[in-house]
Parts: structure tokens; C-alpha cells; sequence
């Protein structure tokens, strides 16, 4: 199972990778969440922000496979301990790719890699959608789109 989305950013590359790694990015595109980690391949990441454990839920976790500014952001995800009783059992590899588009950016998302059964896979078809059109429409204006969250 793969999902693949392709988006073309009226931003800059550098633009766009801010967008994905900061937290004021991530906060503004990633359902309120902020991304804690080190970035280092191998090192532990997190989305933490407001849900059902309070201000400091788990949404998403695992750790990091590749980090290479302003191109490649590849990990290996986990839903967070209180959505999935065998949370550690379920993964799927998300990687983000960006590449240079005449004055653009193409920012290209494959998650791939799923458990099989992964409950989470038929979420993430349409949550993905709603993330890199906020993602596009941050990058490009500093806003972001009511989606009603």
C-alpha cells in the first residue's frame, strides 16, 4: 500500500522545508502539532500538540531515517500510544522530497511501508490532502485554511 501526492509551492525550497521542520510550521500546518526531535538519523521523533492526553498528546512518533535540508525528510511513524492499544506494531515510512520547479518548489509525499491492516491507512488518504494543501497554501500566502480544527 502507498500513497503518493505531488503539490507544486509558489515558495521556495528553503520556504517550504521551514515549513515541514519548525514548529511554528508545523504548529500552523500539522493539526496544531509541533515535531520534537534532534533530526539525526536513527534519533527519536514526535507530533505532539493538543488531543486526548491534553496540550502534550503523542499523535504520531518514531524516529528518523533520512534528513538532508531542503530536499529529503524521511521516518518511520507510529500512531501515538493512546490512539492504538499495539501502537509499536503499526508503521508506515513517510518521506517528504523537494525539488526546484522553474520558480517553485515540487514537494513530493510518498508514506508508504504500512503494517499490514494498519488502521490508520484509510485517515491518512484524506488527512494527507487537507496537511500539504495547508502545507502549499502556508508556504505560499502565511496563512492558513480553515478547515475547522
Amino acid at each position: 500500500m502507498e500513497l503518493k501526492y505531488e503539490f507544486y509551492i509558489g515558495a521556495s525550497p528553503e520556504k517550504v522545508w521551514d515549513v515541514l521542520v519548525s514548529p511554528e510550521g508545523t504548529r500552523h500546518t500539522f493539526f496544531g502539532c509541533v515535531i520534537k526531535s534532534t533530526f539525526k538519523e536513527g534519533d527519536r521523533f514526535e507530533y505532539v500538540g493538543p488531543g486526548g492526553d491534553g496540550d502534550e498528546t503523542v499523535h504520531v512518533y518514531g524516529h528518523i531515517l533520512s534528513f538532508a535540508p531542503h530536499e529529503q525528510f524521511s521516518y518511520v511513524e507510529h500512531p501515538g500510544p493512546s490512539y492504538h492499544a499495539n501502537h509499536e506494531e503499526l508503521e508506515s515510512r513517510v518521506t517528504f522530497t523537494l525539488e526546484k520547479a522553474g520558480e517553485c518548489t515540487k514537494l513530493t509525499l510518498v508514506n508508504d511501508g504500512w503494517s499490514e491492516g494498519h488502521p490508520s491507512f484509510e485517515n491518512a488518504k484524506s488527512h494527507w490532502w487537507m496537511i500539504l494543501s495547508n502545507i502549499k497554501t502556508y508556504a505560499e500566502t502565511g496563512k492558513t485554511l480553515n478547515m475547522g480544527w
